[in-house]
């Protein structure tokens, strides 16, 4: 055993709306969660792709933001104070001979539980990677990130950010204090970003703290791992080189199915055969709810992750504590519930 080795009672893969939710209905029933995404925050689509988008299925909720349904279920599920790993995926899972599973993320971290819960929408994001060549000869040298994970890394770096979205505009803002420079290009002079982060990334363009271009990448410049600039082709300035030693391409997530692939699990066109009575695999002890799993009537529909991940956490109870009895309650009635989720 590492010492970065946890000990839970389930490990939640994915923190979208339904991974978020399986941790409140894991924790009624006192189950305690760990939980691990590849992107840098919770939420899943909903707070990367289309946080200002309305939903309108949502029950009770006639219409809600991507934004505003996870800060709710970051609301719901915080009584049960479930631990985020996040900026990592489930790389390896392993069974080990106590019966519990041991996953194994790609930043090294174990978490041992006798459930899992693969909650991964439709696989892992995976960041889009620019049509350049040559690219990954930057790659493993450090030169070319795809996400920011410690800021720290970037500290008096010549730094290139690419991408006219949220996520360039927002480490754009927060890298600009720690960098030695920063180049910001976008093909647009346009973003899909939120104006607030627009206004305060021109002003920072405005008093010379950081360089933008509307520009396209042509190409990278430099040898052995070692970029010295990224070659820009402009409408207006043609093709020139814009010095920097790191890039960071912000151009979106597509997703994947990952390492996931590699748990051991029935599939059925990429995605985990589940039954539906308790939605678990065709691995004991492992679970897949939400856009993941695959059942005959299946729908991709957030509502249906919900009631997926309800039945899910009745069966995970009997694995966490097979030696107990489950006794089936109302959050209305039960001062059990109540007192869990601190209402009482």
């Amino acid at each position: 055993m590492t010492e970065q080795r946890i000990v839970t009672d389930a490990v939640i893969v994915g923190a979208g709306p339904v991974g978020l939710f399986a941790v409140f209905e894991l924790g009624l029933l006192g189950l305690k969660c760990h939980v691990v995404d590849i992107l840098d925050k919770p939420g899943g689509q909903c707070a990367e792709l289309y946080p200002e988008k309305p939903i309108y299925d949502i029950p009770a909720l006639p219409v809600v933001t991507g934004g505003e349904l996870v800060a709710r279920l970051m609301q719901q599920c915080a009584p049960f104070e479930p631990q985020f790993h996040l900026s990592q995926m489930g790389e390896k899972l392993e069974k080990l001979e106590n019966g519990h599973w041991l996953l194994t993320t790609d930043l090294g971290m174990e978490i041992e539980a006798p459930v899992i819960v693969v909650a991964a929408g439709g696989g892992s994001f995976v960041p889009k990677k620019p049509p350049i060549a040559g690219i990954e000869d930057y790659e493993g040298s450090g030169a070319v990130h795809y996400a920011v994970r410690k800021m720290e890394t970037f500290r008096g770096k010549h730094l290139l950010i690419a991408g006219g979205g949220d996520s360039a505009l927002d480490w754009t803002l927060n890298l600009q204090p720690l960098a030695a420079s920063l180049t910001l290009v976008h093909r647009r002079p346009d973003f899909r970003a939120a104006p607030d982060s627009v206004e305060k990334m021109r002003a920072l363009a405005e008093a010379g703290k950081i360089t933008f271009h509307v520009a396209q990448i042509a190409g990278l410049e430099g040898a052995g791992g070692v970029l010295s600039g990224v070659k820009l082709k402009s409408p207006e300035a043609g093709e020139f080189t814009a010095p920097c030693d790191t890039l960071l391409p912000f151009y979106g997530l597509t997703m994947k199915l990952g390492p996931i692939a590699g748990f051991g699990l029935n599939l059925h066109e990429n995605l985990i055969t589940v039954d539906t009575e308790k939605f678990e695999s065709s691995v004991p002890q492992i679970f897949a709810i939400g856009d993941i799993n695959s059942y005959p009537g299946k729908l991709k529909l957030i509502l249906s992750g919900f009631h997926e991940a309800a039945l899910m956490a009745h069966q995970a109870f009997h694995y966490v504590h097979p030696d107990r009895k489950l006794r089936f309650q109302y959050t209305t009635s039960s001062s059990e519930l109540q007192q869990r989720l601190k209402v009482a």
